[in-house]
């Protein structure tokens, strides 16, 4: 068994893609550790098959799936990869991990993968999502789960992190090939997203990481949204989008891209002002009877 590094993975209904997952990562030989949120599919079997550790877990929201999986499962390796049910690890970051030496890292406590993005068998290639590199490796015992948002989330450390250019991990949620599916699922994420930002406007909510516009991955991800959180409702999806296109060269992705910049750039946004909004004039209305 890989005595320097153990997967983490979550799952809900993943017998389409776990399988996957496994098959990319099972020469390694490392341990792995899957939470499952109550899946009526074939995903424990699957899991089970495989000789993973299994725990079980209601899902409130993905920073504290997370936070659960860091804090209850025991894992003896000193470093700990995070991973989401629906990504493959490609031959050349398998590679790197093959043959990485922890005596080769020892000022390191976290490492950045560079991931790719596919929707509808298309590589999303611009409008800002590549390269996209997310905090996936990192020392057993310093990553925790960034609690400050309840949609987005991201494995954070102190100290000193390298990012990884060359290899990438593939996300690719075949489930969202159907568009009900993909709509369903980011109509449940932005009342998540809409609650987080009512809270922060009245100042009941923070940020974990320091915003810094050439600061890490993450650093740069806060400092913009602090700047989205200032910009006025229902203007700024417009702006985004239009970011997204010219900018970011987003219509270079083709009709696949374009459709999918619309949906995650613009129609999601423009759901969750929507949902703000409506939030906000329920409460006044409360508040006045």
């Amino acid at each position: 068994m890989n005595p320097v590094f153990s997967f983490i993975i979550l799952t809900f209904n993943e017998e389409q893609h776990l399988p996957r997952l496994l098959n990319s990562i099972t020469k390694l030989n490392a341990p792995v550790f899957i939470l499952d949120s109550g899946s009526t599919d074939q995903t424990l079997k699957i899991a089970s098959d495989f000789g993973a550790v299994l725990q079980q877990n209601a899902f409130e929201n993905h920073p504290k799936q997370w936070d659960f999986a860091l804090k209850n499962f025991e894992i003896k390796t000193p470093w700990i990869i995070g991973l989401d049910a629906d990504q493959v690890v490609t031959p050349e970051l398998f590679n790197q991990l093959a043959n990485f030496r922890e005596e080769d890292y020892q000022d390191i406590n976290g490492i950045y993968f560079n991931r790719k993005n596919i929707f509808k068998g298309k590589w999303i290639k611009y409008g800002g999502y590549y390269p996209k590199y997310q905090l996936k490796m990192f020392r057993n015992g310093i990553g925790y789960s960034d609690l400050s948002e309840n949609m987005d989330h991201r494995l954070l450390v102190s100290g000193k992190t390298i990012i990884w250019k060359k290899g990438h991990i593939l996300e690719e949620n075949l489930k969202e090939n159907d568009i009900s599916f993909w709509i369903t699922k980011h109509n449940r994420y932005s009342d998540l997203v809409a609650d987080e930002e009512i809270e922060r406007m009245r100042n009941l909510r923070g940020q974990t990481v320091r915003p810094k516009l050439f600061g890490d991955p993450y650093q740069r991800t806060a400092y913009f949204k602090n700047l989205w959180w200032k910009l006025p409702l229902f203007i700024r999806p417009f702006i985004y989008f239009g970011i997204r296109m010219t900018f970011q060269l987003g219509f270079l992705d083709g009709r696949t891209g374009i459709l999918f910049h619309f949906l995650q750039g613009f129609w999601f946004r423009l759901i969750v002002d929507m949902k703000i909004s409506e939030k906000l004039d329920k409460n006044k209305n409360e508040q006045i009877k």
